[in-house]
């Protein structure tokens, strides 16, 4: 009860005075006053900032007794002050008060006393029990107290700060210090914790300040456990418990203890551990006395409550105390006495202004400190404690020059030693050096002075010098870290002087003084005159210096009295207006600043005078109007005075426009008049510009434009004019001929026709055209006219003869420049009597044979041109027929009438020996020559229903004779029908996509024919219909046809459309010839294939060969390189084409790139299928190309960035070097080479969703440690879209793309697996990417994967680059180097569990890898070179042959010698045994063999039949069952020895027809043969 009353009446005291503070200060006081000593003359205050506004603080210190007190004015931002003029033996008094204008706030007081106690005299304590009335532990001994206090729920935080506050002063009692006392603390409730060590800290300030922060911890309450803890964690040496040391452990708790408390207390007291129990509350009693040591009236205390845990203070600090000194005292007892004596060797060293170090040898026996007293000649003694283990100290904070006497004692446990004595003198302290004054303004100026080592601050002085000699001197301190100051609020124009002193504590250095004049103010510079117009200006200058609040301008006119003036803020220009035209000006501009204004900057300018209408133009004219136009030339124009007349005299017209108008259309005007138009401005002042004036012509009745003369002929003449005025009603066309005797004639022409034919005119004529076009009224405009001729009758030229005969020849002409409309042939004999023939020809035949002429005999020829306005003169030739005797052929002469497919035919059979059958109808001759053995001929193509006359003539040798003939006619025919016209068909869905460079090469050999040729045609009628868009944004189609060479069809560029395509597709013709396809595919490559031909770069390039049958040339080579440079070819084969040869041209698999049918009408069943094929190939996204062997969709990169082996030299920055082995290559991309190339040109469509990155490369050690991407896409402003980034410092890989909402996405994959990228060697990266995830995969090893979201796609506006590095920013990349062998993207994502990595090294060293790949080696390189060991082995001979099936339809040409005839060469047969090579298991062996096969079709396809016995010969043990695939057929072997002859095979088809062989020379006539045939 007696506590209740007490603690209420000191809440009421604490109420009550409150409210008095309240009412007499509303200003905050700052709160929670801190003491820190820095050195024996530095003293720190610092204090919490009061929460409220104020603006600063007014600081008052003294010292205690008879101190003067000191005032300091503080900003609000600062909450400490440095007291430099400390002295520890004095205690001092501070208050803070909180400034707001003319208020003040409730002071903030306290005292400092020496070892850091403080007394506070504020009306309100701040702590329950204050240091004035606290008791102190003066005591030498030293003890390890550890306190242990519980943090369970039932104290609560309330409370807990009670405890906290109780602990402040149970540490306040005690010297604590790392030398000295140490404190621990532990808290507990259901586990305990340690807050901190004995060791832990090492002056009691910081012990309080860790008090202070003590975290409440809560739970339950097991004080057992918590003491076992303390014992095995607090009092050991590791954590400061030292020994010979006196052990205090005090236990606070306000429960009984949930577990048993006396074993684990009785094992501390037996560890010499003496224990306090405080129980507060609720506490039992009993268990705190089971837990104490004896004597338990000193050693437990229990309180009622937690408010007054600080009565109990002052006894237990004292108890503790006492049990300290008497545990001290018996553990001095316990010491043997040892030997003692002084140190020895006395040294000095270190020797600065205010230190000094001190050094000697050890004194004998178990010193536990050394003490070293120093002091100077006038002045008090300083002591420094040592470690007995220490033989030197740096004595500080010593006066600068001063010599000092030294005194050290060797301190033992129970006495100390003489003392060991010498002294020492300080240095001079240093002064300030290379003191600058710069950056001089007229109010400021910067000092600047090098840094002194060892001072405490500096301080400096400032002054103007003046005339009369005084000096308002101002100081300014400074901390040590400041050594550069800015002085502001100087006089302009005016000297300063500047001092600077370095402060060491007290004293000060000899000073350091320089001068400096400030600037004066400071006038604005160029001023410049701009946008001067009659009655405005504008003015502009640079700003003056910092501190200028504006500018006065003031404006005059150069002779008037009156001067205009206005001030303006910060500003550097100012529009002038309301001035006067042709005026000149001044104007001055005075800068304004805080003390004053500067000198004027001065200059002038004139104005213009009233500007007039610009540009005034006249356009649109016609008989009665034109309009005028003109530009403004200023803004503040009123109004427009337009005025026009007559030049030549008149009436004056006038209109008034507003100012916002710059046309007007002057109408009324008289036809065919000048007139002059003239324009004033006028102002809203009233001025009135200068006027300017146009001249202007109305128009006449108009005239034709453009009359031409075109489309001459002999007879004719056309006449075209322009003209486009609505009140023409008609033209009249006139001509006449320049010659006297002919008569104008003329026409009348519609008006809306504007050209006429003028017929019938005399040729060789020249005539005059007049146009005159006739007006509404009847009245005519203004003829316009030009000359022309018609051409002349000219004759045909070059009239010659050919093909003469014994009674025919031919005559042969040049058409004339004059188009006739035919030709008149006339013959007849020259020198003996004969029939004038005369034919007529129409204008397009320009060749005749002449025939049933007479043997032996010359003609006259003329063949004359034939026009409307007559005939040409004649052209004349003479030619001669052959002589010979007359023959005569046999008399029977049958016909036969057929009709065979609506074609008209004649059959002609005939019993000549030998004959010429020529064929008249019509006016047209046709000859055909026929052999002697020849009865019948067919005549095809014929007119129906017409008449022929057949001729035969008898031919022997050179000689021929004369003709017998008959007549017969065609027979009628039903109409033919007429199919439609053939539409153009739908694209095909998986086509929609497709956008390629696509090139057909067709077979046109003999083997095909004329039906074939045409199924190909509607085969690639229907499969280009399958295709979308044709042209330069969709696909592009060429076709080529070969035989013996190739021909093109038509180029890649050719046709924009489908229609245009499929027409040109119907236009092709059979070509015919031998088989080269070799020859056409380089054909193809060479002259399709190109950007000249319309190729696209960056587009995949796809080629599709229809053959029937074996090439005659090498198709390997020109394929595979083709397919190593990316192209994709499918191969489609019919008939008799050679399969092998197929699967040599086409891309890998075989399965999807080659097809075969028996013949082209079963090409229907692949048209699906290939079409598929092919548009999948033809998909710009992820193209076809050529990777292991097989066409796989995806990128080669590494020709995409131009690093192979014949381009790399053009690529700056990019060198050849040998690659993981030595024949593979591998490019060194050097620092900053930038490797890159437009991403429209890579990824024209973007990426795919689902894709695989493979790269292999090398990092160098030269490669930098910050990150950079092995690859990236930006878009064109220079942003990255995708990438991988490699870490060499943090040894990561990070790939990074944006999603398909637009978010960035990162993935980063890092450990061990990961850093092996980074040792320096070759490796081989997978990075495969999915909507769903990213997989990275090193060296064939999976190393993680980890999820994303599905990206979108990329803009192909930007570019692609390699090695650039992450930080680099714009257009100055740089890039990082490394090595780079492979670079690769396929469109899958098993690609990386396919590859098997045989270019690593390291993986050679596993077993069954080390078989794959030595058999992929094997087959790559050793294979290849055995076709060339010179093994001529010669096989037995074969048996006997069975008998062949039919051939095929021979090839024209002579017979060649029997077969049997030709001896075989040789055959060379190379075995190799692999058993020795490939000892692994039976499905190690099958995989091997699986791979060479395949190997060996992709590679060596040419040499597959020779190496299969190499290939049959790996040993397959029996009991294994390895299922295979049955490939494709393989080439012939070698030809062997031939066998017996077998039976004859039936016979073959007739071949074609051979051409028809070169005639022969003539023999020698028999006279009996020539007799013969004459009768």
């Amino acid at each position: 009860a007696k506590y209740l009353v007490l603690a209420g009446i000191f809440l009421i005291n604490i109420f009550l005075t409150l409210i008095i503070f309240c009412n007499c200060f509303s200003v905050p006081a700052p709160r929670r006053l801190r003491f820190k000593v820095l050195s024996p003359s530095k003293l720190l205050v610092s204090w919490k900032e009061p929460k409220g506004d104020f603006d600063s603080y007014l600081f008052l210190y003294s010292s205690i007794p008879g101190g003067r007190q000191r005032e300091i004015i503080i900003s609000k931002s600062d909450t400490n002050v440095l007291i430099t003029d400390y002295n520890p033996t004095k205690d001092y008094s501070v208050s803070v008060i909180a400034v707001s204008g003319s208020e003040q706030s409730r002071p903030l007081r306290g005292r400092h006393k020496d070892r850091h106690q403080f007394s506070f005299d504020l009306v309100v304590p701040s702590c329950l029990l204050c240091a004035a009335d606290q008791f102190v532990c003066h005591t030498e001994a030293i003890a390890d107290i550890v306190i242990l206090v519980d943090g369970s729920w039932s104290i609560g935080r309330i409370n807990f700060r009670l405890v906290r506050m109780f602990l402040e002063n149970l540490v306040n009692a005690f010297d604590v210090g790392i030398n000295k006392t140490r404190i621990g603390l532990a808290q507990y409730s259901g586990d305990p914790r340690i807050e901190w060590h004995l060791n832990a800290f090492s002056t009691k300030e910081v012990v309080i300040d860790a008090v202070k922060n003590l975290p409440y911890k809560g739970g339950n309450t097991l004080t057992g456990l918590a003491l076992t803890y303390i014992l095995e964690n607090c009092f050991k040496p590791e954590s400061g418990s030292r020994a010979g040391v006196p052990k205090i452990g005090i236990l606070i708790t306000d429960g009984k203890s949930q577990d048993d408390v006396i074993p684990p207390a009785e094992s501390l007291r037996n560890a010499g551990v003496e224990l306090f129990a405080i129980g507060v509350k609720n506490a039992d009693e009993n268990e705190l006395r089971s837990i104490a040591s004896e004597p338990e009236n000193t050693h437990v205390y229990n309180v009622a409550d937690f408010n007054i845990m600080s009565s109990i203070v002052e006894g237990l600090t004292k108890t503790v105390c006492e049990q300290v000194e008497q545990q001290d005292k018996g553990i001095k007892e316990k010491q043997v006495p040892e030997e003692i004596g002084k140190p020895f060797d006395l040294l000095t060293s270190e020797v600065t202004a205010h230190s000094f170090r001190v050094s000697w040898s050890h004194a004998p026996g178990n010193v536990e400190k050394y003490r070293v007293v120093y002091y100077p000649a006038q002045g008090e003694p300083h002591e420094a404690l040592v470690d007995g283990s220490d033989a030197s100290v740096v004595l500080q904070h010593l006066s600068a020059l001063t010599e000092y006497q030294l005194a050290v004692f060797a301190v033992y446990a129970n006495k100390a030693s003489e003392a060991l004595r010498g002294s020492e003198t300080t240095l001079a302290l240093p002064t300030v050096t290379g003191l600058q004054l710069f950056d001089v303004t007229h109010s400021s100026m910067k000092a600047r002075w090098d840094i002194v080592d060892g001072v405490s601050g500096y301080m400096l002085l400032y002054a103007p010098l003046t005339d009369d000699g005084d000096m308002d001197e101002k100081e300014i301190k400074i901390s040590d870290e400041v050594t550069e100051l800015e002085l502001d609020g100087l006089i302009p124009q005016t000297e300063y002087i500047v001092t600077v002193y370095a402060v060491y504590g007290e004293e000060t250095s000899d000073p350091i003084t320089r001068q400096e004049t400030t600037l004066p103010l400071s006038p604005p510079s160029n001023l410049q005159f701009s946008d001067i117009t009659h009655n405005s200006a504008h003015i502009s200058w640079d700003p003056a210096l910092q501190g200028v609040k504006g500018y006065r301008i003031t404006w005059a006119k150069t002779d008037g009295p009156v001067t205009e003036q206005v001030e303006v803020g910060p500003v550097s220009s100012y529009d002038l207006s309301g001035l006067t035209s042709l005026m000149e000006y001044s104007v001055a501009i005075f800068a304004l600043y805080n003390e004053g204004q500067s000198e004027p900057l001065t200059d002038g300018f004139t104005t213009t005078p009233v500007p007039g209408p610009l540009n005034l133009r006249s356009s649109d004219v016609s008989t009665d109007s034109f309009k005028v136009s003109w530009d403004r030339s200023a803004d503040d124009i009123d109004f427009y005075r337009l005025s026009w007349a007559p030049f030549t005299g008149g009436d004056t017209e006038e209109v008034i426009l507003s100012g916002i108008y710059d046309r007007y259309t002057l109408t009324r005007l008289n036809p065919s008049t000048e007139y002059e138009v003239m324009l004033t401005a006028i102002f809203k002042d009233e001025s009135e510009s200068d006027t300017v004036s146009v001249i202007e012509t109305t128009l006449a009745r108009q005239a034709v434009r453009n009359l031409q003369l075109s489309d001459e002929t002999t007879h004719s003449l056309k006449a075209s004019w322009e003209m486009e005025d609505p009140h023409v009603r008609t033209y009249k066309v006139s001509y006449t001929g320049l010659r006297s005797n002919h008569k104008e004639e003329s026409v009348l022409v519609p008006v809306g026709q504007r050209r006429a034919v003028l017929q019938p005119l005399m040729s060789d004529t020249q005539y005059k055209v007049t146009v005159t076009p006739v007006y509404m009224d009847g009245e005519d405009g203004i003829g316009v006219s030009a000359l022309g001729a018609t051409l002349p009758l000219l004759p045909p030229r070059n009239l010659r003869v050919s093909e003469e005969w014994y009674n025919r020849f031919r005559v042969t002409w040049d058409p004339p420049q004059s188009p006739p409309e035919g030709y008149s042939i006339i013959s007849q004999p020259t020198y003996v009597p004969g029939e004038v023939l005369e034919t007529l020809v129409d204008k397009d035949v320009t060749s005749m044979l002449l025939v049933n002429l007479q043997s032996g005999t010359e003609y006259s020829v003329e063949v004359i041109a034939s026009y409307p306005a007559g005939q040409s003169e004649p052209l004349h030739v003479n030619a001669k027929t052959c002589k010979h005797p007359s023959h005569t052929p046999a008399q029977t002469i049958h016909t036969i009438s057929k009709i065979l497919n609506s074609r008209y035919d004649i059959w002609l059979q005939n019993e000549t020996v030998y004959t010429i059958l020529p064929l008249l109808a019509q006016l047209t001759l046709q000859e055909v020559n026929l052999g002697g053995g020849a009865s019948q001929q067919c005549f095809h193509d014929l007119t129906p229903s017409s008449q022929y006359q057949i001729s035969i003539h008898a031919q022997v040798q050179e000689m021929e004779g004369p003709s017998v003939s008959i007549t017969d006619m065609t027979s009628p025919t039903e109409p033919p029908t007429t199919e439609p016209p053939p539409t153009v068909p739908p694209a095909k869905e998986v086509c929609k996509e497709a956008k390629a460079d696509l090139a057909f090469l067709v077979d046109g050999s003999w083997s095909i024919g004329d039906d074939n040729f045409m199924k190909i045609t509607r085969f690639l009628y229907s499969t280009m219909g399958s295709l979308d868009l044709i042209g330069p944004d969709g696909t592009q189609v060429a076709i080529a046809q070969f035989s013996d060479d190739a021909r093109t069809e038509f180029q890649l560029s050719s046709h924009g459309n489908k229609e245009a395509l499929l027409e040109a597709i119907q236009r092709i013709r059979y070509k015919g010839g031998n088989t080269k396809t070799g020859r056409a595919i380089k054909h193809v490559k060479d002259s399709i294939f190109t950007s000249e031909a319309g190729a696209r770069r960056g587009i995949p390039k796809v080629l599709v060969v229809l053959t029937d049958g074996r090439s005659q040339d090498d198709v390997n080579k020109v394929s595979k390189e083709m397919q190593m440079e990316g192209y994709t070819i499918f191969a489609i084969g019919f008939a008799d084409a050679d399969y092998g040869e197929l699967v040599n041209i086409a891309s890998k698999p075989s399965d999807r790139h080659v097809f075969f049918v028996d013949d082209l009408d079963a090409v229907k069943k692949i048209e699906e299928q290939l079409i598929t094929f092919v548009c999948e190939a033809a998909t710009a996204t992820c193209p076809s190309v050529l990777m292991s062997g097989d066409s796989m969709a995806g990128f080669r990169m590494m020709e995409k960035f131009g690093l192979i082996e014949k381009e790399y030299g053009t690529i700056p920055g990019v060198s050849l070097e040998p690659g993981s082995f030595n024949s593979f290559p591998c490019y060194r991309l050097h620092r900053d080479a930038l490797v890159s190339q437009p991403t429209k040109y890579l990824h024209p469509e973007g990426l795919p969703s689902d894709y695989t990155i493979s790269m292999m490369l090398r990092l160098l050690p030269e490669t930098p440690q910050e990150p950079f991407a092995l690859w990236e896409i930006l878009n064109k402003d220079h942003k990255p879209l995708v990438g991988l980034i490699l870490d060499n410092a943090g040894k990561t890989l990070t790939f990074f793309n944006y999603d398909y909402k637009g978010d960035f996405q990162t993935v980063t994959f890092e450990g061990t697996k990961i850093k092996k990228i980074f040792h320096g060697s070759f490796h081989k990266l997978h990075v495969t990417i999915s909507k769903m995830s990213v997989k990275v995969v090193l060296d064939c090893a999976v190393v993680g994967e980890k999820s994303i979201s599905a990206a979108g796609n990329i803009t192909a506006d930007g570019e692609e680059i390699l090695g650039r590095m992450v930080r680099s920013r714009g257009k100055r990349d740089s890039s990082a180097p490394f090595q780079l062998q492979m670079f690769d993207i396929i469109c899958s994502t098993s690609w990386a569990s396919r590859d098997k990595c045989c270019e690593l090294p390291a993986l050679v060293r596993n077993k069954h890898m080390h078989t794959l790949c030595l058999m992929l080696t094997l087959v790559q390189n050793v294979l290849p070179l055995l076709s060339k060991w010179p093994l001529n082995i010669t096989g037995p001979q074969g048996p006997a042959g069975e008998i062949g099936p039919p051939g095929p339809s021979g090839q024209p040409g002579p017979q060649g010698p029997s077969g049997l005839s030709i001896q075989g060469p040789p055959v060379k047969l190379c075995v190799v045994s692999l058993s020795s090579v490939l000892q692994g298991d039976v499905q190690s062996q099958a995989a091997v063999r699986a791979i060479a096969r395949q190997v060996c079709e992709q590679l060596i396809q040419s040499h597959l039949s020779r190496y299969n016995s190499i290939l049959n010969q790996i040993p397959v043990q029996p009991a294994a069952s390895i299922r295979t695939v049955p490939g494709p057929p393989g080439e012939p072997g070698r030809r062997g020895l031939p066998g017996p002859q077998g039976e004859q095979g039936p016979p073959g088809r007739p071949g074609f027809p051979g051409n028809s062989g070169q005639n022969g020379q003539p023999g020698e006539r028999d006279h009996f043969l020539q007799t013969s045939l004459c009768k």
